[in-house]
């Protein structure tokens, strides 16, 4: 049986349920009946107990009964099985597996720790299996007076001057109880003078000030108002105000009559780190009239006690900022590093980690929810893009609105993965006329690697392939010198030189380029300045041009060449019109159009030779005969269901007959000949008026 205290300690701690609720619907497994509306109804806990509190220093003959924790799923069937974790589960305080009641073991001291956060869950006793989400309440010490009040700062050392009037201020002590001020009478002090009456006196009570302050409250944020008394008026009660105890995250200014003094957060509040802050401030005057100087000081003293009040705070990170790096080229899965953060409120909750898709637009990397480990998702390039800037955001799993994110840059480290290259823009040239020993040009190196010491590129010419009039001397700073060996130089304008040349950087291993400059032999004026550079001339081949090549471009322009000579061997001279013998020969395409798509792949060629084969008997012979012929296959396909329709049928090989300006054709024409049929285009009429203007004639009649 317990102990009475025990059971004034259980009633203290409301042990006792606060009303019971039914399940929400009537009949099975929360089914609600039909044409029944469900009502809005408060979201609860399945647990319930009011705040537990211990005495602290309390010592009993046997373990005392500080509260009963008890689950809606228990119908005192024996199967619920109650369990305790967190702070002091098991040492300090225990549980009754079958009742739920809660038991401390050990003395408690409230200075020491004022309050222990436990987490309780019901668990099937056959199957363990958790019955309901476990659920977190509180045990705090409750205080008693056990701590005398001391004197941080003394002994006490003051002076005052003689002859003083009486009520003048010498010195203010302050002392500090560390019993907890919010609880009883304990903590309040009094203050009495115990030698040096009756020449002194003290005031009994501090004029002091209670102020609290919620932690996640940003600087600048009000705290409180002072106000000093003071009898006079105007300017003469004008006060200002400072604090005594300036390393504190507080600030106090003046407002702006002069009056209160506006206590401020200076600095970011911490309450997992400290929750009381006592200051010192004092008020004094800012106008004092000398003839009452002697009557001061004209200043005062209070304390001032704020307490820090815990929040709910979203996730904490270890670092304010995370700068990581990863080998470029690196396989997808590579870790980076580990981003963690934590919940100061519940440091046991489960923070989830993920990556703000805007800051890894390329979704270079990957986050472990779990731990916060991050990889790469892709091979990186730092010649590409060398910097990643990522915001990696921790959010807490039971309360995902407490979400807080962190910068992490990721920087590519180079590898030696780029073949050295010669610069850019250089156009190498030697001057006809440079004398043997003398520096033609200087040419420079570039690796696009990271610079540092094995940067540095070598640039040398190949053994036994450079050529026998130049010279490649490295200068070892990533350049090197062109110089002539001999004289022997070919005529400006003529073949270029083709110096190979290697390039080869410090890395490990070593990567190798192997172009090739091209010096072209210019003209150059006495200071060594360009003058002409003409390009080389056409009796040399092409660089890169095999003999082969070149005979075929050759053997291809000659046929061209036999081509174009029997065209114009065929064709007839001047404008004479050619004999229906000779018009014959004229072929033309008839374009089929058989589908709606395809292009110019699906067109088909025809002969016109094929229309133009002797009529059948009864048809008569000449240009007529081509249009019947025509006619009679344009009538057979429109005759024919199967045919597939065609858009058009244009012939050019027949003109027709009854123009009055003759043949415009020029495939039987030649223009300008005095020989040809055309004539005068302004003789053409009016139908012919803006063809003529574009051929040069004169404006036909309007």
């Amino acid at each position: 049986m317990p102990s009475v205290l025990g059971l004034l300690l259980a009633w203290l701690g409301g042990c006792g349920c606060a009303g019971r609720l039914g399940p929400p619907w009537p009949g099975s497994r929360g089914a609600p009946p039909q044409g029944w509306e469900r009502p809005l109804l408060r979201s609860r806990r399945s647990w319930v107990w009011n705040q537990f509190f211990v005495i602290e220093e309390y010592a009993g003959p046997e373990p005392v009964l500080i509260g009963r924790l008890h689950s809606d799923v228990d119908r005192g069937e024996g199967r619920v099985k109650y369990v305790l974790t967190g702070e002091g589960a098991g040492t300090v305080f225990v549980i009754d597996e079958r009742t739920g009641n809660v038991h401390v073991t050990k003395t408690l001291d409230r200075e020491e720790k004022a309050q222990y956060t436990l987490l309780a869950q019901a668990v099937d006793r056959a199957s363990n299996r958790p019955l309901e989400p476990p659920s977190e309440f509180i045990i705090k010490v409750q205080d008693i007076n056990d701590n005398p009040p001391v004197f941080p700062h003394g002994p006490y050392h003051a002076t005052v001057p003689e002859m003083s009037n009486v009520g003048t201020s010498v010195i203010q002590v302050t002392a500090h109880d560390a019993d907890d001020p919010s609880y009883g009478n304990s903590a309040k002090l009094v203050y009495m003078v115990l030698e040096g009456l009756p020449f002194f006196s003290v005031d009994p009570q501090s004029d002091s000030y209670q102020f609290s302050v919620l932690e996640t409250l940003p600087p600048g944020s009000p705290v409180g108002r002072l106000r000093a008394h003071d009898p006079d008026e105007g300017d003469n009660a004008r006060l200002s105000y400072r604090l005594l105890d300036g390393d504190g995250p507080f600030a106090i200014s003046t407002d702006p009559l002069g009056r209160d003094g506006i206590l401020t957060i200076s600095q970011p509040l911490d309450f997992e780190r400290r929750q009381a802050y006592a200051l010192r401030v004092e008020a004094a005057n800012t106008r004092v009239d000398p003839l009452y100087i002697r009557q001061g000081p004209f200043k005062d003293v209070a304390t001032v006690h704020v307490t820090v009040e815990d929040a709910a705070e979203p996730p904490a990170f270890a670092r304010p900022s995370y700068q990581l790096g990863v080998p470029e080229n690196s396989p997808p899965g590579t870790v980076v590093g580990k981003i963690t953060a934590s919940d100061l409120d519940t440091p046991s909750s489960t923070i989830r980690y993920s990556i703000l898709p805007h800051s890894d637009p390329g979704r270079y990397f990957s986050i472990s929810p779990q731990d916060g480990t991050l990889r790469t998702a892709l091979p990186l390039d730092r010649e590409t893009l060398a910097w990643h800037n990522l915001t990696v955001v921790a959010t807490e799993l039971d309360s995902p609105a407490q979400a807080a994110p962190v910068p992490v840059v990721v920087h590519a480290l180079d590898v030696n993965d780029n073949v050295p290259e010669l610069a850019p823009g250089t156009e190498p040239f030697i001057c006809h006329g440079t004398a043997p020993g003398q520096l033609i040009q200087t040419i420079w190196a570039l690796d696009r690697d990271e610079a540092g010491a094995g940067s540095r590129v070598t640039i040398r010419s190949p053994p036994g392939l450079g050529p026998s009039d130049l010279t490649v001397r490295d200068n070892e700073d990533g350049s090197a010198a062109l110089l002539l060996r001999t004289p022997r130089l070919s005529p400006p304008g003529g073949p270029p030189l083709l110096v190979p040349l290697e390039l080869v950087d410090g890395g490990r291993p070593p990567l190798t380029g192997t172009p090739t400059l091209t010096l072209s032999v210019c003209q150059c004026r006495p200071d060594g300045a360009l003058r002409s550079c003409q390009p080389p001339l056409a009796t040399g081949a092409a660089p890169g041009l095999s003999t082969a090549a070149l005979l075929a471009i050759l053997g291809c322009g000659a046929s061209l060449l036999a081509l174009a000579g029997l065209l114009a061997r065929g064709r007839p001279k001047g404008g004479a019109r050619m004999t229906p013998a000779e018009e014959g020969e004229v072929r033309e395409n008839i374009i089929s159009y058989d589908d709606e798509g395809g292009g110019e792949a699906d067109t088909q060629a025809f002969d016109m030779a094929a229309l133009q084969r002797p009529p059948p008997p009864g048809l008569p012979s000449g240009p007529p005969r081509l249009a019947t012929c025509l006619a009679a296959r344009l009538g057979r396909a429109d005759a024919d269901p199967r045919a597939p329709p065609y858009d058009s049928l244009q012939v050019y090989g027949y003109e027709g007959g009854g123009t009055p300006c003759g043949s415009l054709s020029p495939l039987g024409s030649s223009w300008g000949d005095s020989e040809g049929e055309g004539g005068d285009p302004g003789e053409w009429g009016p139908l012919f008026r803006t063809l003529a203007e574009l051929y040069g004639g004169q404006e036909g009649p309007a």
